[in-house]
């Protein structure tokens, strides 16, 4: 696929732009999508094209952010139009800062998933408890795999995790596997999942997402990588939870959909217990990333 070629259709060459994500890293799979961020400094959400059946997912960035979660996706990012050479200084700062700016991300993924723990194990009545409970399992996972100088990447985190060395730290995903429930996953239960998994996205995030998920679950089961595909919808549903957590209590109403697109059951016993693992996993990696800064 020419991607400049499909800059210049969507009109998109006039702004600074930059590939992305697994396409970019050469992890990729048939599956995935196209990243790409135009740096038009909109506040706009993603926008999905389909294109001779690749899909493109257009990001809108600012070459002022300070945010070291999306300053690191940057990272390592192709540049595909650059017309005053802005982006190509841009990332040359990024990569003089690379490590401060993955540990910087590595930290703020193992607050927020002490935060989630905690939040679930104080409101173990809240019928949303399950769901910060696994909030705070993707967290760590997020925290995990910057730690071992991977992307961020949920189609490609298994296949990531299967190959890291043996280690104290790396170790400790059984615990979060256990959380998230991935010895769960079966043809049945997925097809359920991403059928709750996509009407979650339309609700909220209301940009076709779901032609990407529903892509992904159908590469992910046709090749019987269902704990991938397991993994990934719940990723999926982390994304858009947490895009809304300040407003949620004002949608009770979600916890229907979520129930199946999460794949939770509200034992508050286990609930107080996960959470409690979890908040000394995040505690104990926050140590371990002290000791090797």
């Amino acid at each position: 696929m020419d991607i400049k070629t499909i800059l210049e259709k969507l009109a998109l060459s006039n702004h600074p732009v930059g590939l992305g994500g697994c396409k970019n890293h050469g992890t990729t799979l048939e599956c995935c999508e196209y990243n790409v961020t135009v740096f038009d400094n909109k506040k706009s959400k993603d926008e999905i094209h389909v294109i001779n059946d690749d899909i493109i997912k257009i990001h809108h960035g600012t070459m002022d952010e300070s945010n070291s979660d999306i300053l690191q996706k940057y990272d390592k990012m192709s540049v595909l139009s650059d017309p005053e050479w802005s982006l190509k200084i841009f990332l040359s700062k990024i990569k003089e800062k690379h490590d401060k700016i993955r540990i910087s991300c590595i930290k703020n993924h193992l607050v927020d998933s002490a935060f989630y723990a905690t939040k679930a194990k104080q409101e173990l009545s809240d019928p949303f408890a399950p769901c910060w409970l696994k909030c705070a399992a993707y967290s760590i996972t997020d925290a995990l795999v910057l730690y071992n100088a991977r992307p961020c990447s949920p189609t490609h985190t298994l296949e990531f995790i299967r190959k890291f060395k043996k280690s104290k730290a790396n170790e400790s995903f059984s615990i979060i596997a256990d959380v998230i429930g991935l010895e769960r996953a079966t043809p049945s239960l997925l097809s359920r999942m991403l059928k709750s998994t996509t009407g979650f996205s339309d609700m909220i995030e209301g940009n076709e997402n779901s032609k990407i998920i529903q892509r992904k679950y159908e590469y992910f089961v046709s090749n019987s990588l269902l704990s991938d595909c397991y993994f990934y919808l719940g990723y999926m549903n982390r994304n858009i939870l947490v895009s809304i957590k300040d407003m949620i209590h004002k949608k009770p109403e979600l916890i229907h959909i979520l129930k199946t697109a999460f794949d939770i059951e509200h034992d508050v016993t286990k609930i107080e217990q996960q959470a409690s693992k979890l908040h000394k996993l995040a505690h104990d990696l926050t140590n371990l990333l002290s000791e090797h800064a």
